[in-house]
């Protein structure tokens, strides 16, 4: 018999990882929903109450005509100094594989458009649903409290949105569409999704996302139809293996309520007219026009993703790495 050298006899030996290969997060032994809570408190302190504090101590507590440019740009430079900066170090934490785990791969024209018309269509259904929640009898003092806060919520967004000019119309889509819509999509369908998936489904965690999406917005007026968006943010980021795709809706999204603000459209405008002036059958009629819209442009979009694999390991945060969707 041929007698194996201790070289021959050691070469399958399974080695140790170095600890410099296992992320941050791995090997200090931290719980995947926990580090997306954790990231989730680091991101409210540094931005809703640190920014919060320092916007408040340079404007005070609403914006005037002479400054309001300014609280623009601070609002901007603190979602991506308070917000995207840390989102981007902590990916860091979960993974030394940043693009495949914030699935920076670019989507197809064919999703991209689909997704327009599922956001578009979406976004009508949900400001129906604001007009039948509108209507929902409550006790006298509630309804004088919930009314002062809607105003209150009603009239900084109105504020901040108003442009006189088609360059401020430009300014204020950068600062409100745009840069929230690629901050939050890293943060939340990005860091945080991706990190809940480690320990569930996709499609679970782009639901526990999206609620999250939505109670973090902090208005409770609009909390339903936030969670309902950020949801559907998520289903897109994993149906088309893309990010990209919830940051194009999103800032769809976004840039149509600028575009309504400009053109003096009152928030509650839907496709044929101000839904408060609307009869409870045509705001019905509205729901379910814009419903079949959004479940036909879903369907094609399953459709045409259909070919792509899912797989998920729970604790492999890797196991979602194809490249985008794939057309048929």
């Amino acid at each position: 018999m041929e007698v194996q050298n201790d070289n021959q006899m050691n070469f399958n030996i399974p080695t140790q990882p170095n600890k410099s290969d296992i992320p941050l997060v791995e090997r200090l032994g931290i719980h995947p929903i926990l580090f997306a809570m954790l990231s989730l408190g680091i991101i409210f302190i540094l931005y809703q109450i640190i920014g919060g504090v320092v916007t408040l101590l340079i404007f005070g507590l609403k914006p005037t005509p002479e400054n309001l440019n300014g609280y623009r740009i601070v609002t901007g430079a603190g979602q991506i100094l308070l917000i995207l900066l840390p989102t981007l170090i902590l990916v860091r934490f979960a993974t030394f594989e940043p693009k495949i785990f914030l699935r920076l791969s670019p989507p197809s024209i064919k999703t991209v458009i689909l997704s327009i018309v599922a956001i578009v269509s979406l976004e009508q259904m949900l400001q129906v649903f604001l007009a039948f929640q509108e209507k929902l009898p409550l006790p006298t003092e509630m309804q004088k409290l919930m009314d002062q806060f809607k105003q209150m919520f009603e009239e900084l967004y109105k504020y901040l949105l108003s442009s006189s000019s088609i360059s401020e119309l430009f300014f204020v889509v950068i600062i409100i569409a745009l840069i929230p819509a690629f901050v939050e999509e890293l943060l939340f369908r990005g860091l945080i999704q991706r990190s809940i998936e480690k320990s569930t489904s996709p499609m679970r965690s782009a639901v526990i996302t999206g609620i999250i999406f939505g109670a973090y917005h902090f208005n409770p007026f609009s909390f339903i139809p936030l969670a309902a968006i950020g949801i559907f943010l998520g289903f897109l980021t994993v149906r088309t293996g893309s990010i990209w795709t919830s940051v194009i809706a999103h800032f769809v999204n976004n840039f149509l309520a600028c575009l309504a603000v400009y053109f003096h459209l009152d928030d509650d405008y839907v496709g044929f007219g101000e839904a408060s002036s609307m009869s409870n059958e045509m705001l019905l009629l509205t729901f379910w026009l814009f419903g079949v819209i959004f479940l036909l442009s879903v369907f094609y979009l399953f459709k045409i993703t259909r070919s792509k694999k899912y797989t998920h390991e729970p604790g492999n945060s890797e196991s979602l790495s194809n490249n985008g969707a794939k057309d048929e």
